[in-house]
């Protein structure tokens, strides 16, 4: 599954982990002064945030830019002259290219969050008696929103665009890693399904979930000072009164609770849809032969099959109840956690509209990315079952005994 497409994937990782911390910890301990020495000054910080496009280019970001090509241009050479692979531009540069850009999107984030002070507490000055806040200086602030947009917008689809082509290619690497030890596997259950089909949606879903990761992390570094700097401006809990930093405790609080609840409520169903497409592709086997041979899939035949597809969808489905169940409670709580957390604050007229907006927005996005598992478990779900699916063929030809489940009953 990875080493048809990344050099030597185990130390490939852990060098990529490892080359990715020391590169934070020099950023964030020598990195400010090193860019100051080479005409890089730090910019204003939060006291003063750049509203508009002028937050992309400040100095202190094209350095930023400037210091991770560096940082990765020296991990790919050393990639390419240790292991050279086939596939390296697109698993190594392309990884790191759409791990750049997910870091862009996330600026855009903290970006429009930082356009929410100014403009609501213009418009809550605009709704007060006497203002002097004109239809020209909102129209200017829906103009920087627009700008700020538009380029997301493009970089977006420019992002998607590659990103289809990313995945392609590690499906074609798949496959003709497979293909190549054909004979070894074609007894397997399934066979042809795991090749045409789990390869395509295994790539897919890495991709997807291992930029969802990437980007709750990239979240967290870039909100997590944005939501101290605004904790200030809270007086108090609901309950448990004052906290330091109370805006940061209960983001993390909310998060780990909900991502513990959804990953016990939803611990059986991983082997639950494995089995299930084990159904479907002995199902859809009987029906293939049926097309050449006349003896195969009789109604008999097909009838026993199809209900094993029944029974296994319809215990997919009881225990899809509950995890649904505790997934939607959780999902409309979080809707007005923020807010409910909020009320001593709101009641004591701590805060104004721009704040209480700035809050929500960092609060959501800190929120959001502590609670990756919480979003992602469905997925998760359907990667473990076709991750377990591709194993069983790199077992057959590695001359590994097949895991448990490849043996286990559908009912």
């Amino acid at each position: 599954m990875f080493q048809s497409f990344f050099p030597r994937p185990r130390l490939f990782f852990l060098s990529a982990l490892v080359w990715t911390i020391v590169a934070v910890a020099v950023w964030y301990t020598v990195g400010e002064s090193l860019g100051a020495a080479l005409g890089f000054p730090p910019g204003p910080g939060e006291a003063r945030p750049i509203i508009g496009l002028g937050y992309f280019v400040t100095p202190d970001f094209i350095w930023f830019y400037l210091y991770c090509f560096a940082f990765f241009a020296v991990f790919f050479a050393a990639w390419a002259i240790f292991a050279p692979h086939p596939y390296q531009w697109w698993s190594v540069a392309g990884s790191a290219l759409i791990i750049f850009v997910d870091y862009y999107q996330v600026q855009v984030s903290v970006a429009i969050n930082n356009w929410r002070g100014p403009f609501f507490n213009a418009v809550q000055q605009a709704l007060s008696p006497n203002s002097k806040v004109t239809a020209a200086e909102l129209y200017g602030f829906m103009v920087t929103f627009a700008e700020i947009a538009f380029v997301a917008v493009a970089v977006y689809v420019l992002t998607r665009f590659f990103t289809s082509h990313f995945v392609f290619r590690w499906r074609t690497a798949m496959n003709d890693y497979y293909m190549a030890r054909w004979p070894e596997v074609r007894g397997i259950e399934g066979a042809s399904q795991r090749v045409q089909e789990d390869t395509m949606r295994f790539a897919s879903i890495v991709e997807g979930l291992g930029l969802s990761m990437i980007d709750s992390i990239m979240t967290l570094f870039a909100f997590l000072p944005v939501l101290a700097a605004l904790s200030p401006n809270v007086t108090a809990l609901p309950i448990i009164g004052e906290v330091p930093e109370p805006l940061v405790v209960a983001a993390i609080f909310w998060s780990v609770f909900g991502t513990f609840l959804l990953a016990f409520a939803g611990i059986r169903l991983p082997g639950l849809e494995f089995l299930n497409q084990r159904v479907e592709a002995a199902y859809r086997k009987e029906l293939v032969y049926g097309e050449d041979h006349g003896h195969r899939a009789d109604p008999m035949t097909v009838r026993e099959l199809f209900g094993q597809v029944r029974r296994s969808y319809f215990r997919l489905y009881a225990h899809f109840v509950y995890f649904n169940f505790f997934r939607s409670m959780y999902g409309q709580a979080d809707n007005i956690f923020a807010t409910l957390i909020l009320i001593p604050t709101i009641a004591a007229g701590k805060i104004t509209f721009g704040i209480f907006q700035q809050i929500l927005g960092a609060f959501g996005q800190v929120s959001s990315s502590f609670q990756y598992l919480v979003y992602s478990w469905s997925t998760i779900v359907e990667l473990l079952s076709i991750h377990k699916r591709l194993r069983a063929f790199e077992a057959q030809f590695a001359g590994r005994a097949q895991d448990r489940i490849e043996a286990a009953p559908e009912v």
